[in-house]
């Protein structure tokens, strides 16, 4: 897909405006998304037959208080519950064994897989297991996890990550809306961690939390962990990008509508590993809360558990700060750069509804309205040269202007 490459613009204020650009739309982008996400293995999945013996079930002392708000066990039937309590209950204490009432060993790890999406907090375990069914008297499935620490260094790993944890969440006051926590959340993890393939931890929240270096999963699982903490709902989802990529990213809950969060794809060191020339302190707010439209314009969610309609854009960021258009007016264009410009501020951003709106926006705005706004800050500013630099992406139907004031 196309990402986010600044271009330059130079404006000479003594000759008459004469503005040289070039707007370039990217080509597909391939790489590192793929390696953001890893997808749960199931090994040696197999099947035997049960002896006369007492099953030893795996003991639940998970309640449904607990479970009220996590997505993916809504999703299952009573039986398929169980199963799911036994096995959350199982990896919360490192269970090596963990004897589960279900029949069949795939199941079983796809239903371990959710316990996972369930509940970031769990850092210790990567997602691989090992599952054996058995049949005679009474069906049950064994589920091996592979633990990537011992009970030791998992409690020394996680007062590591409540601590950080409870510094971040010091900084959001207790009246704070639904949208405040989910943008606090947003901007907390671009601002506080990087993006790096090579991040050890990196598919959980140890990476974010501590080491300041992640990949999408971590992200996720970090924005995920907070908002819960903060009374948000939020889940995480998995699919793939228009690249073809692996990827992930949450589904929240504000002011009662579903919506769409990627903070990875915020992030301005993710942007710039995928070969755009951006500015380390610019933030994309694109994913920050989106309606299912916008979301699928690069993005497609995994299918085997269905996601409920996000409809709305009411509180994406943009929409929010009128930076989101539904119409298009030149003289309402222009004054959003003036405002920006007066302010010695950065940046001014256009995001359209629609393709047609961006279309026609565009040529108004890079025809003529981007003259005007250069001359009044020649002018307010005492500049015989006004240079600016700008992202044109179609794909997002956005146009981004920043300005030099020197």
């Amino acid at each position: 897909m196309g990402r986010r490459k600044r271009k330059s613009g130079c404006i000479s204020a003594v000759i008459g405006l004469a503005v040289m650009f070039c707007i370039v739309v990217l080509a597909a982008m391939g790489g590192f998304l793929g390696k953001g996400v890893k997808k749960g293995l199931a090994e040696g999945v197999a099947k035997g037959m049960n002896s006369a013996r007492q099953i030893p079930f795996q003991e639940i002392s998970i309640t449904d208080a607990e479970l009220a708000q996590k997505y993916y066990y809504r999703q299952l039937d009573e039986a398929e519950q169980t199963a799911y309590k036994e096995i959350a209950q199982g990896v919360k204490m490192n269970v090596e064994e963990i004897y589960v009432h279900a029949a069949d060993a795939d199941r079983t790890n796809t239903i371990f897989q959710y316990v996972l999406k369930d509940f970031p907090e769990i850092f210790w375990c990567d997602g691989t297991t090992k599952s054996t069914s058995y049949e005679g008297q009474e069906t049950y499935t064994v589920l091996q996890p592979v633990y990537s620490y011992a009970e030791e260094e998992k409690t020394r790993k996680k007062a590591e990550i409540e601590s950080a944890v409870n510094d971040c969440l010091s900084g959001i006051g207790e009246g704070a809306s639904d949208y405040d926590k989910i943008l606090y959340v947003y901007e907390y993890i671009v601002d506080t961690v990087d993006y790096d393939i090579t991040s050890e931890d990196n598919q959980n929240i140890y990476s974010v939390f501590v080491n300041k270096k992640s990949v999408c999963a971590g992200y996720s699982k970090a924005t995920q962990y907070l908002l819960e903490r903060l009374g948000v709902f939020c889940t995480y989802v998995t699919g793939t990008t228009s690249g073809g990529q692996s990827h992930a990213w949450n589904l929240v809950k504000c002011r009662g509508d579903y919506y769409y969060v990627d903070t990875t794809w915020g992030d301005p060191v993710f942007q710039a590993s995928e070969g755009g020339e951006i500015d380390p302190s610019y933030i994309s707010y694109d994913y920050m809360c989106c309606d299912d439209e916008e979301l699928r314009k690069t993005h497609t969610p995994d299918t085997e558990v269905p996601m409920p309609e996000c409809v709305k854009m009411d509180f994406n960021y943009y929409n929010v700060n009128g930076m989101y258009y539904t119409e298009y007016d030149g003289e309402k264009a222009l004054r959003a750069m003036n405002d920006v410009i007066l302010e010695k501020g950065n940046p001014v951003v256009f995001k359209f509804a629609d393709r047609r709106l961006y279309e026609q926006g565009r040529e108004d705005i890079f025809g003529t309205q981007i003259k005007r706004a250069a001359q009044n800050l020649a002018d307010w500013y005492g500049l015989t040269e006004v240079k600016y630099q700008y992202m044109d992406e179609a794909e997002l139907n956005k146009i981004t202007i920043y300005w030099q004031y020197k």
